[in-house]
């Protein structure tokens, strides 16, 4: 079958907005227009992406799947447009993704005093998503925190960062001045194998209602401080390594992402060095 962009822009508008009437008020569309196009998309696929119900819908297995897929998906479909309309334009831009917590500014002074015509933009990432804007067109440089799949993508070491156990207030371990990682044998650990959270707030949210622990970098705690939380250093986990990444293959000597990282790389260690310093 070939897929249908306008109806998978429908289908991520109802999982998102949890309900038909809603996802048709955001879309400017009649919902019965629109429960017509969601139903033909699963005959079309041959499974339901939804399990409905009087007042809500909510995603079947199959539809959580899609979701996940469709959000790749469009991403990568808007990227390629907007670098059409970009060409069409004569126009240079440039999008540095980072990692909660990691700060890019300084990166991004540098190069701008040198190439003022670029256009710079950030992508913030989310927790769980790291290498993917790069591999989708989001994005064209990546400052992370390993692991992640660095298959196909260039790598330069920037610095190393420390990770805190982070547990509600309540917790009975709250009290320690730090942790080892054999205190938490046994914790529930929120992490993308566990249980996928889409943000940190929600992250935090269900830490705090006692759903469990996470091990989070050091960098996060600073913009996410609340009393129903601590922060425990864990005296025996390896840092983790920080890095900017861009695919293999880039733009040659002289392109923005070579010029980005010859001024990024510099700026940024000293930006960490400081950091630790301080620490």
């Amino acid at each position: 079958m070939d897929l249908d962009l306008r109806k998978l822009r429908y289908f991520v508008a109802v999982a998102e907005h949890g309900r038909f009437g809603l996802a048709a008020e955001a879309l400017f569309i009649a919902q019965p227009v629109l429960s017509r196009q969601i139903r033909a998309f699963e005959q079309e696929l041959g499974c339901a992406l939804f399990t409905r119900t009087t007042r809500s819908v909510e995603l079947t297995a199959a539809g959580r799947q899609l979701y996940e897929e469709a959000q790749r998906i469009t991403a990568t479909v808007g990227a390629a447009l907007e670098r059409v309309r970009e060409a069409a334009r004569g126009e240079q831009r440039l999008v540095v993704a980072f990692s909660p917590g990691l700060r890019v500014s300084e990166a991004i002074r540098a190069f701008t005093a040198r190439h003022p015509h670029v256009t710079v933009d950030v992508l913030p990432l989310r927790w769980w998503e790291q290498d993917a804007p790069l591999r989708d067109g989001r994005a064209h440089v990546g400052y992370l925190r390993r692991p992640f799949d660095d298959a196909g993508l260039r790598t330069v070491p920037i610095g190393r960062e420390t990770k805190v156990a982070c547990l509600p207030v309540t917790h009975p371990l709250a009290a320690r001045s730090s942790l080892t990682t054999a205190d938490l044998d046994g914790e529930p650990v929120l992490d993308t194998r566990a249980r996928r959270t889409y943000t940190l707030d929600e992250k935090f949210e269900l830490i705090a209602a006692g759903q469990g622990v996470a091990l989070v970098p050091v960098s996060i705690t600073g913009s996410y401080s609340r009393p129903d939380l601590v922060y425990l250093p864990v005296t025996d986990f390896p840092p983790v390594e920080t890095c900017l990444a861009v695919p293999a293959g880039g733009d040659g000597p002289g392109g923005p992402v070579r010029e980005f990282l010859d001024l990024a790389v510099p700026a940024l260690r000293q930006a960490a060095q400081s950091r630790t310093a301080r620490s």
